[in-house]
């Protein structure tokens, strides 16, 4: 679905003619940068200062994905990042021409690098780096600097992170009806009487 009119502002950008193809009942905050050849799938949440950047790569988003506070997603010059269904991009995370699997979650402040692979349902640690070309298997948990495998992703663990998934999609459909501005950036706000 190429991007229409919405009831509230989002930060959604033509490139050079590259213009973003926002899916159904996905939000993308007004602090958010989406921009060039990207494409978000259904009931998408993008974050304040999240930067989806498709100015000379592309960007393919799948449905249900969450792409937290100031999340990078970027690629190479006339390469593709790839972000599959139901995928968590915690808060601070950096997804760089690399391809990210179904039900992946990449943890707050990690790096995924170029042409690193993360398959479905793994988990990437916070702060963990990906290297590139590196491939982190399906239902793995990997951790550190560089990311090294060291558990299974448990049934318990999957059934937590599935109630986050769904948090993030919901919020997907709450914040354009609930989000209210309150002070514009100019505005006073009043401490009281003096």
């Amino acid at each position: 679905m190429v991007l229409k009119h919405s009831a509230h502002p989002m930060g959604v950008y033509e490139f050079e003619g590259r213009k973003p193809q926002i899916g159904r009942d996905t939000y993308v905050s007004e602090t958010a940068s989406v921009i060039g050849d990207v494409i978000l799938g259904t009931e998408c949440y993008v974050a304040p200062g999240a930067v989806v950047k498709g100015d000379y790569g592309s960007i393919r988003i799948g449905d249900g994905t969450s792409v937290q506070d100031n999340v990078v997603v970027h690629a190479r010059p006339h390469e593709v990042t790839v972000i599959g269904n139901n995928v968590t991009l915690g808060h601070g995370c950096i997804v760089h021409n690399a391809t990210i699997e179904d039900d992946a979650v990449i943890g707050m402040g990690a790096i995924v690098s170029d042409y690193a692979v993360v398959r479905n349902w793994a988990v990437v640690a916070e702060g963990a780096v990906v290297k590139a070309r590196d491939e982190i298997p399906a239902g793995k948990v990997a951790v550190g600097v560089p990311a090294k495998v060291v558990a299974d992703v448990s049934e318990e663990a999957r059934h937590v992170l599935l109630e986050f998934k769904r948090t993030y999609r919901s919020l997907a459909r709450r914040y354009p009806v609930g989000l209210k501005r309150l002070y514009g950036p100019w505005e006073h706000v009043s401490q009281g009487e003096d």
